[in-house]
């Protein structure tokens, strides 16, 4: 597991702050002001912008990103008046996400904000009950997500003799429009708890709601209103999420998964280690020190299976500074597994570039 994460309480005390701490407004584009890094958004007062929201912006009003970095770097006036003119000649309601008197996302007025205090409490007790029915391993909001990940014990087998693993769920979910809410298995080696997050093995079991709905009821202080059909939709949803997680509970799946990973095991073995992990990352783009990782794990455990390289990615996931990346190297664990023959063939026979050779 990560050891950039949060324990439980941690966890909870961070989502009460920010549930206090957000709001949300709706207006048109028209009621805006672009400028000084912040949007003024009619009487409501200022909000300096995040790097997220930036491109949101940039991506609506259609400027490329890479131009509107540069005017927001060298010519900043040049770029709020071009954002101001977009926003003036193409009228549209766009809502406004704030945290901390700031602005994080730039929406659809017709985004369905299913927020992560919501998803705590319909997750959490199911999660818990039976006094713990489902162990919390590993959970943390980041700028990005909440991610929650648990195991049930109940969930548990071999891959090999002496190197057992247990099945979980990861839950996972977005405010900012950068991902929906998304709950599907996980399992963990329990040797070096290493998360895997399965892929479409498992998609058949996996629940997943994006955030788009009915536009939204605003007041006169641009202020989203809650009405009765909202909250309807909020209560069928803790309803789904509640019976996803304990669908996940059931042992079908995780044997489904089990099998796969002892397949794994009997996969053509790795023949040079380093010419596999620079043709991995041809395929899944990762920095050098990520690389690096991975090949380090991978010599030092010894194993150059298929199941040694997913477990050489997994296994960097815990040590990785950012907690967003590390469940997105849990999930390209979940990808290698599901890799073909023929494609992981062609990871365990790479060999060294000629220019590779020559530098060493």
């Amino acid at each position: 597991m990560n050891k950039n994460g949060m324990n439980l309480i941690e966890l909870a005390q961070e989502i009460v702050r920010r549930a206090e701490a957000k709001r949300d407004l709706v207006a048109q584009t028209s009621d805006l002001v672009f400028g000084d890094n912040s949007l003024v958004i009619g009487n409501a007062g200022a909000y300096p912008l995040t790097d997220h929201a930036h491109g949101q912006i940039a991506d609506r009003v259609g400027i490329p990103k890479r131009y509107y970095d540069r005017m927001k770097a060298e010519a900043p006036a040049l770029l709020a008046d071009n954002v101001n003119h977009w926003f003036r000649e193409t009228p549209e309601r766009r809502m406004v996400r704030t945290l901390d008197g700031k602005t994080r996302a730039f929406l659809s007025d017709r985004y369905h904000r299913i927020d992560n205090e919501q998803i705590a409490d319909a997750a959490l007790p199911v999660l818990l009950e039976n006094g713990g029915h489902g162990a919390v391993v590993s959970c943390c909001i980041t700028d990005s997500k909440l991610y929650i990940q648990a195991l049930f014990p109940r969930l548990e087998g071999e891959v090999r003799r002496g190197d057992p693993v247990q099945g979980g769920v990861i839950v996972s979910n977005g405010e900012i429009g950068n991902g929906a809410l998304d709950i599907r298995p996980m399992v963990y080696r329990l040797v070096c708890t290493n998360g895997l997050v399965a892929g479409q093995v498992a998609d058949d079991a996996r629940l997943r709601c994006n955030h788009v709905g009915r536009r939204v009821a605003i007041g006169e202080d641009y202020s989203v209103y809650s009405d009765e059909t909202l909250k309807a939709d909020d209560r069928a949803l803790a309803l789904k999420i509640r019976d996803s997680i304990r669908a996940l509970m059931q042992p079908q799946l995780f044997h489904r998964i089990l099998a796969e990973m002892r397949d794994a095991t009997q996969q053509q073995p790795i023949a040079n280690p380093i010419a596999a992990v620079s043709e991995l990352s041809k395929t899944y783009p990762m920095a050098q020190g990520e690389r690096d990782s991975i090949l380090t794990h991978l010599i030092r455990n010894s194993d150059y299976s298929k199941w040694g390289m997913i477990n050489a990615i997994t296994e960097s996931a815990n040590d990785h500074p950012s907690y967003d990346r590390a469940v997105e190297l849990q999930m390209l664990g979940g990808h290698v597994l599901e890799l073909k023959p023929n494609h992981w063939r062609a990871i365990a026979t790479a060999q060294p570039a000629a220019m590779e050779l020559l530098a060493a």
